[in-house]
């Protein structure tokens, strides 16, 4: 019976501490970011590696990598990249990384055989699933109004 009792007014306790709703909700947004109940959704978290390819040719190099930057800036504009960005040097040998607006892996290594840093093993993509803010994509809106400079 004491059991009983401590599960009845533990529950209880619950109800006096509901949940509530964020004034500021807009479900048409939600909705158009494909956001869940608490505002969040699955993407991709993409480590890039150095690769196992050395390559001496630097022309050649250069062009691979100018091709990885125009891709990246392919995956924005299909609404497919969200976060990239450059890692300062550490002992993992992590160059970058990527968050990719998909929901799975196998989507994730789709979008990135159309890299050629990555196809030329100069990059070696570690992926992750990740669970973060579905309004994640909207601070790209305003990197266009912040920078100076094209790459």
């Amino acid at each position: 019976m004491k059991k009983i009792l401590i599960l009845f007014f533990g529950l209880a306790g619950l109800s006096l501490f509901p949940q509530s709703l964020n004034p500021a909700y807009s479900k048409t947004l939600a909705d158009s970011l494909g956001a869940d109940d608490y505002g969040m959704k699955k993407y991709v978290l993409v480590m890039l590696k150095t690769g196992k390819s050395t390559m001496d040719n630097k022309a050649k190099k250069d062009s691979l990598f100018a091709g990885h930057m125009k891709n990246m800036l392919r995956l924005v504009e299909m609404g497919k990249l969200v976060v990239a960005g450059p890692l300062k040097k550490n002992d993992n040998h992590y160059q970058g990384i990527f968050i990719l607006n998909v929901k799975t892996k196998e989507e994730a290594s789709a979008l990135l055989l159309s890299d050629p840093a990555i196809s030329a093993e100069l990059l070696d993509p570690e992926l992750y699933e990740w669970y973060g803010s579905a309004g994640l994509a909207m601070y790209l809106k305003y990197h266009d109004k912040v920078k100076k400079k094209n790459f």
